[in-house]
């Protein structure tokens, strides 16, 4: 998608590095030869542009990224929401991906200055605890607060030389899963080792606060005093104690059916409380997996604990996926794949598929504990409108082992006696050199793109209208709403190069009748874009449209279809949580979204996204004055755009008469503005 629309805004060649991985793409079992003409798409982009093409399951792109690119004092802009390498001197951010389109147009990353909050590290962590226990912890204390929200998080302290270099990228990892901006730590000689062992000692640099250093805010962990950690479902910062869970087991899973229930309604029957057995936690399933468990320090950590012992055959499994390949080669070298193995558990390729619904899907109503990013509801693959759901805890890979030696009861890794091993690792280098292709940054105009035929080009988009009639045809009053529930991950990865077909899973796990009632709207808008006589036409056969412009026309004479767009709008409390991924934007821009309605967006990244797709993040407070199916005028919108009005006005159409409410739209940019004054970030680059 980030190529396609770069390619429709003029593309000719990356001017500067850009890497292409099929982590979230890598299975080409479902959907006939989509995603691996995906793959071939991508090979063939590398070499027309001049970028690098990492294939499919040979490694995780943040793993590669660590390994292969990061270097101190460098800043990475990613497409995916866990870019974060700040553990080896990396400023590293994730965004959508017309951020990044805007870099391979040579254009810039425009942000506010960042507040920074000072993470002080002491103490050392005892023995079993590992860094996803420190990341929930620190999620858990910080999420719902806002502390760091859009922030920089700096981890400074003295416990930081107490931490090997994996640990703290597994920390570093998460900090996503806080709404941080970004993370940065200091460095020292443990990550100028990490550089040495991957050849590239040169990329080292000492990063280090100042004698004296101002920050926003401090947060104060003695690491010390962490304990094996479980972020029960469905979000990483309900965290627990294992030990707390454990004492309070009937209760607390109990808290879980009844906030099930508030999400999922009657769509679904979930039962935790039949998994405690005997005052244990039974749970069905182990995966170690991805960017933040698929380290190797993580994976030798659990072969010591699983060595000599076995997961069962029952009905617990554990699956083991390594971050990439050299990791993979270096377990098999060393003897770790060999006790994970020979304990039951099964070695997978290096894939992100766990992580979001790909990979590992559990069974109806079973409990699944993971060291990966993420536990929405319906992220690791269950489909709640078709009455299917599971669960997934988040813990460290520790604990996951301990409790595979257990054959599934919940244990924690501080309850085994088990000595863990430090192993030196060894970078095989020649994995990469043998399968990558590296550009070297020299475009090949002559090459031809292979698109397949589920790969499409974007639709037209017009530009913003003078006025806008928006119908809200979804509201979502959650907390927070994710970008899973925007766009469900899964097997909606093959259509990620198809907008029209990506576009049919919009709200589809939320609210399946949004998409419906998208497309009715957008037949409006198409009606209106062809031509007045064609819209009177509509007028004269729905006559629920034509009570809504006879009221406005009542108040606002000069609104015809010329100078007047028709657009889908939704409302949620608090929207984009999760992923950096734009399809949560583009899909309803495609099905004809012109807005979004918030309280608050949960990231900027969410929010940017809507900006460069020409949609407007409108922002309200207080009780609302509309319902879903309500039509809202907001009239002289464009020049309020384009005159940076503080307050939009605005209407609901109640009864055929107008009440009038208002709104914001935050602080934009110029560029910001104009993006959604041209409709889209494509149009916008074509226009300039």
């Amino acid at each position: 998608m980030i190529i396609q629309t770069a390619r429709a805004s003029g593309l000719e060649k990356f001017p500067l590095p850009y890497v292409l991985t099929n982590c979230h793409n890598s299975l080409c079992a479902v959907g006939g030869t989509i995603n691996e003409d995906d793959h071939v798409f991508g090979l063939s982009a590398a070499k027309k542009y001049g970028g690098t093409y990492v294939p499919p399951n040979l490694a995780v792109i943040h793993q590669y990224a660590r390994e292969m690119l990061a270097g101190g004092g460098k800043m990475i802009l990613g497409s995916d929401s866990h870019t974060r390498y700040g553990a080896l001197g990396t400023m590293a951010m994730g965004e959508g991906g017309p951020e990044l389109v805007k870099q391979l147009l040579s254009q810039t990353y425009d942000i506010d200055m960042p507040e920074v909050v000072a993470i002080y590290l002491h103490g050392e962590p005892v023995h079993g605890v590992g860094p996803q226990d420190v990341a929930i912890a620190l999620i858990g204390a910080l999420f719902k607060n806002g502390t760091v929200k859009n922030r920089v998080m700096e981890f400074v302290g003295p416990g930081i030389e107490k931490l090997s270099a994996d640990f703290r990228i597994g920390i570093d990892v998460m900090t996503t899963e806080t709404t941080c901006l970004s993370s940065i730590w200091e460095t020292d000689d443990e990550i100028r080792k990490w550089y040495d062992i991957h050849g590239r000692e040169a990329d080292y640099k000492e990063l280090k606060s100042g004698d004296i250093a101002y920050y926003d805010n401090v947060v104060d962990v003695d690491l010390s005093k962490i304990r094996p950690m479980i972020a029960l479902p469905y979000h990483p910062s309900n965290a627990y104690t294992i030990e707390e869970v454990n004492d309070n087991l009937k209760d607390i899973m109990h808290e879980i059916e009844k906030n099930a229930r508030v999400a999922f309604g009657d769509r679904v029957s979930l039962d935790l409380e039949s998994k405690i057995k005997n005052g244990r936690l039974m749970t069905d399933q182990g995966v170690i997996a991805g960017c933040a468990g698929g380290g190797f320090e993580n994976i030798t950590a659990a072969a010591d604990i699983l060595e000599g012992g076995s997961t069962g055959s029952g009905e617990f499994a554990l699956s083991v996926y390594p971050a990439s390949m050299p990791v993979y080669m270096e377990l098999i070298r060393n003897g770790a794949a060999e006790k994970l193995v020979g304990a039951g558990a099964v070695l997978k390729p290096a894939f992100c598929g766990p992580c979001f619904g790909a990979g590992d899907t559990p069974a109806n109503n079973a409990f699944s504990i993971r060291h990966s990013t993420r536990n929405f509801p319906n992220r690791e693959g269950s489909k709640v409108q078709e009455g299917q759901v599971s669960s997934v805890a988040l813990m460290d890979a520790r604990s996951i082992a301990a409790s595979a030696l257990n054959k599934g009861i919940l244990t924690p890794a501080t309850d085994i006696d088990i000595k863990l091993g430090k192993y030196k690792y060894f970078f095989d280098k020649t994995i990469y050199e043998k399968r990558v292709y590296d550009s070297k940054g020299e475009a090949h105009p002559e090459e031809e793109l292979k698109m397949g035929p589920n790969i499409k080009d974007w639709p037209k988009m017009c530009e913003l209208t003078d006025n806008l009639i928006l119908k809200v045809v979804s509201e979502i009053h959650d907390t927070v709403t994710t970008t899973d529930e925007l766009i469900p991950s899964g097997e909606t990865s093959s259509y990620r190069s198809n907008p029209l077909r990506l576009a049919e899973f919009a709200l589809s796990r939320r609210d399946p009748d949004y998409v419906g009632r998208a497309k009715m709207v957008q037949s409006f808008e198409f009606a209106r874009e062809e031509g007045e006589e064609v819209f009177e036409g509509l007028l004269n056969i729905n006559d629920e449209l034509k009570s809504v412009v006879t009221a406005i026309k009542a108040k606002f004479s000069d609104m015809s279809p010329l100078n007047t767009g028709i657009g889908s709008t939704i409302f949620a409390v608090k929207p984009g949580d999760g992923s950096a991924r734009e399809q949560a934007a583009s899909c309803q821009k495609v099905l004809g979204g012109w807005a979004n309605i918030a309280n608050e967006y949960a990231t900027k990244r969410y929010r940017s996204n809507l900006i460069n797709w020409g949609m407007l993040p409108l922002l309200i407070s207080g009780d609302l004055p509309f319902e879903n199916s309500d039509y809202i005028y907001l009239p002289g919108i464009r020049q309020a755009v384009e005159n940076k009005k503080e307050k939009i006005e605005a209407y609901v159409i109640k009864n055929g008469s107008l009440e009038r409410f208002e709104m914001t739209l935050g602080n934009l940019t110029d560029d910001e503005r104009k993006i959604i004054l041209d409709g889209c970030l494509i149009n916008f680059n074509r226009i300039k």
